[in-house]
């Protein structure tokens, strides 16, 4: 069996720090054979608002049905204010498609934080805002949620970060949700 993990998060940003510590987080799960989807800035900013005037029937769609088949999700946001960034809350809104499912919302799924802001205050509220929407969404958050105090050249062009201690720690959140996701899962 297959596992399937999905990555959301990112800014409207392109090379955002939070959609690269998103996507360095994928990486255990895809080097491990697991499928992974990565739903970043470039796709959340296209999402209307959530159940708002312009949005239509199946919009989002891609998504939804991304989630719906997953195993593990790993999910990454700016920290705006202290809070969750409105783009990824957006997103996240979304998975109310799934409220009739069998598995409703993200009940049965391991899901990964990662918060990013330039202070660390920044970080680690909206890291603890996102534990409570996984909470209910009915997801199980990993034991390590990652929260980043973002500075210039954290990353570089190729996406890779020089940061030791932020390398290890979105390699370990990675790996969190891939063994979450195939204990959930029966895999």
């Amino acid at each position: 069996m297959t596992i399937r993990i999905v990555a959301i998060g990112g800014t409207i940003n392109a090379d955002s720090a939070t959609e690269q510590a998103l996507r360095l987080a994928t990486r255990p799960a895809a080097e491990a054979g697991a499928e992974v989807r990565v739903f970043g800035g470039d796709y959340l900013g296209t999402l209307s608002h959530y159940r708002g005037t312009l949005h239509a029937a199946g919009a989002g769609g891609e998504l939804v049905e991304a989630v719906r088949a997953a195993d593990g999700l790993i999910i990454a946001a700016p920290g705006y204010h202290g809070t969750i960034s409105g783009l990824v809350k957006n997103a996240l809104d979304y998975l109310e498609d799934l409220a009739t499912d069998a598995r409703p919302y993200l009940d049965g799924r391991a899901v990964g934080l990662i918060a990013t802001a330039h202070g660390e205050q920044a970080a680690m509220s909206t890291l603890i805002t996102m534990r409570a929407i996984i909470h209910a969404l009915r997801g199980w958050p990993t034991p390590l949620g990652v929260s980043i105090r973002t500075f210039e050249g954290l990353f570089d062009k190729r996406g890779e970060t020089s940061d030791e201690r932020t390398a290890r720690q979105l390699a370990l959140v990675g790996r969190q949700v891939l063994e979450g996701a195939r204990a959930l899962s029966g895999a």
